[in-house]
């Protein structure tokens, strides 16, 4: 007969910091040597006692894990969203102490009220994480924006004349030297020149490459 396990998981983000109020409200629901515990950020889930979890331990279907708040599995929305989901998958009841709803003790088939919360939890994870997604996008946007509005240009630096450009390039164009000869000279290639011609006499005009 296989036994339905419960963890505990708690987190702090650096060895300074105190795991006691998440392990106090832990034992009340886990004993203490299911409580897996970590010391390390929340950017992302490559945590060793996470990882021990779902690993060595061996999370199965049937099984619940609990944690204090939600962001003591992750701050990144998007992880916390695909684990929610995998969680979902594999038939682990996931529980959030300061979420009472998830706390709720179901009989036996009312699961679909646990699956419920699931996956609002996990839309609700999925709108905010999409919409971080697009404010760093407008940021973005908005930050070359007003960069380029400051005359700051973005993409590949212009490739800088050689030394004595304009004495050959002065020449060939009064038909004293050929194109061959100068190119020995400055020792350029023939798609170079003809990139350097081409901004040279837009310059002399006024305007730059890429200006139309």
């Amino acid at each position: 007969m296989t036994i339905n396990r419960i963890f505990g998981y708690a987190r702090v983000s650096s060895t300074e910091q105190n795991l006691s109020r998440q392990l106090e409200a832990l034992k009340k629901y886990v004993s203490e040597e299911n409580i897996i515990t970590d010391k390390q950020s929340g950017k992302d889930l490559n945590r060793p006692g996470y990882q021990s979890l779902k690993g060595q331990l061996g999370l199965r279907k049937g099984d619940t894990l609990i944690v204090k708040s939600l962001d003591r599995l992750s701050r990144n929305k998007e992880e916390m969203k695909r684990e929610l989901q995998w969680f979902k998958d594999h038939g682990i009841r996931f529980q959030v102490i300061d979420l009472p709803t998830t706390m709720i003790q179901l009989g036996e088939g009312q699961e679909w009220i646990r699956d419920m919360v699931n996956n609002i939890l996990i839309e609700v994870l999925s709108s905010i994480a999409e919409e971080e997604r697009l404010t760093i996008r407008r940021r973005q946007r908005e930050g070359i924006d007003a960069a380029r509005l400051q005359g700051k240009r973005f993409g590949r630096p212009e490739k800088a004349y050689p030394e004595d450009w304009e004495f050959w390039y002065g020449r060939y164009r009064k038909g004293e030297l050929t194109r061959k000869y100068i190119l020995e000279q400055m020792q350029i290639t023939v798609d170079r020149f003809k990139y350097l011609q081409k901004k040279y006499e837009r310059q002399k005009k006024g305007t730059k490459v890429g200006d139309t």
